[in-house]
């Protein structure tokens, strides 16, 4: 099901796949998914998380099954419906849901941000909005809902903390991320590093603007020698930022990472044929961090 042709081209697209709970829309990046199979019987564990329904061995490889509609405060899952299971920041998980609608091709600029009402920036779960045919599809953030059920799957600070004492750096990075905690959590990361001058934005469009503006005014060099950028962002997304910035003569000595929850090998093969200079999963911050330290020394 992956999206091969649409992320490898860098064309600002990606699919999503609508699936349904409790009668209400919502959608994932086909990118995310590895299959969608058929319910079936999940072993509870003890003491789990409310969310967690229980483990199931699908193919002799243990899954965690948990209920988006107990995440969502929806209530319990029922027997039924179908497990879509994924792959992301190296973790293999399977989502119960009610039913699969379909799978949408749509670019980046249809994907709206919520707006403060519908969700608190920090704590909602959900990573954008898009229009079908008059439909809403809330497109659910699938890192957010892992590491609420589990903190150690998110971006450890002490990893900073275990590379020591290290000398302060005016280095300008731009950064690129459109989950307003994780902005957070990587820009605090990069400064707890000795990286005092990173400069964050919310999407892709909003990087390659300020990219744009700065050669504009000749001070390219002030604002960015290295540039980290996430892949999944409304408005551009990083692949269709790092090719705008590698087919760009300018722009194109900037090294950018590509720091993402989607990297896998095909990911790996597609980031290197548009040009970034690395490609590091989510949630390894000390892995990113050791990473900038080489390009930008």
């Amino acid at each position: 099901m992956e999206s091969k042709i649409l992320l490898e081209t860098g064309t600002n697209e990606l699919e999503v796949l609508e699936f349904t709970i409790a009668g209400n829309s919502y959608g994932i990046n086909v990118a995310k998914i590895r299959e969608i199979i058929n319910y079936q019987p999940v072993t509870p564990i003890p003491n789990a998380h409310p969310s967690i329904e229980g483990i199931f061995m699908p193919r002799d490889t243990m899954i965690t099954a948990v209920s988006l509609s107990n995440c969502l405060q929806l209530g319990d899952s029922q027997p039924g419906g179908l497990f879509i299971i994924t792959n992301f920041n190296k973790l293999d998980c399977a989502f119960h849901v009610e039913n699969v609608v379909g799978i949408h091709r749509v670019s980046w600029t249809q994907i709206m941000k919520p707006e403060a009402t519908f969700a608190n920036a920090n704590e909602g779960i959900s990573t954008g909005i898009v229009n079908i045919n008059g439909k809403l599809i809330v497109i659910l953030d699938f890192e957010k809902i892992v590491a609420d059920i589990n903190p150690e799957t998110g971006i450890q600070v002490s990893e900073i903390e275990a590379l020591g004492v290290r000398e302060r750096s005016t280095v300008p990075i731009l950064f690129a991320e459109d989950s307003a905690l994780l902005n957070k959590l990587v820009k605090d990361s990069l400064t707890k590093a000795g990286y005092v001058n990173v400069m964050s934005t919310e999407n892709g469009q909003e990087a390659w603007d300020i990219l744009c503006d700065a050669k504009k005014k000749g001070v390219l060099h002030e604002v960015c020698k290295c540039l980290i950028t996430d892949i999944e962002m409304p408005k551009m997304d990083g692949l269709r930022l790092t090719r705008l910035v590698k087919e760009d003569p300018e722009f194109s000595k900037i090294p950018v990472v590509i720091f993402s929850s989607l990297i896998s090998e095909e990911m790996r093969r597609k980031g290197e044929s548009i040009g970034a200079n690395a490609m590091l999963s989510k949630p390894e911050i000390g892995n990113l961090v050791k990473e900038v330290d080489a390009l930008v020394k």
